[in-house]
């Protein structure tokens, strides 16, 4: 399960809006039982509508905000501008972190759609995501 306030909601959302007409990114920083303590927007380093890559810059980043701050980067959301808010094959096997929370938000729609997954060893399940 994924805990997110809806300050981090719409933080998520405002950055996969801002993005367009790319797939917007970020990080998710928290706790090991999938508390969303911050969320860090990136930029699309592959600047695409179709795929995302999160900034190295960013990463490192948020690997050591994570380290001074007692955190783990528990997971990566990203946008999908064209399609429904399920993993595409791409992102299955991009997927880097078994024990990541792996956030999709839809702008396929007017009202942007936003679900989790966890991905391991290539299977794809859909987590519930508490606010």
């Amino acid at each position: 399960m994924l805990s997110l306030s809806i300050d981090h909601v719409n933080a998520i959302v405002a950055t996969c809006i801002r993005a367009l007409p790319d797939e917007g990114c970020g990080l998710l920083l928290g706790t090991p039982d999938g508390s969303v303590v911050e969320v860090m927007a990136s930029p699309n380093a592959a600047r695409s509508s179709r795929v995302y890559e999160v900034d190295s810059r960013v990463l490192l980043q948020a690997y050591r905000r994570a380290d001074d701050e007692g955190l783990l980067v528990i997971g990566v959301f990203h946008s999908h501008t064209h399609s429904e808010a399920y993993p595409s094959p791409t992102d299955v096997h991009q997927a880097p972190d078994p024990l990541w929370h792996y956030v999709l938000v839809s702008l396929r729609d007017a009202t942007a759609v936003m679900r989790s997954y966890r991905i391991i060893d290539g299977i794809v399940s859909e987590e519930e995501v508490r606010r």
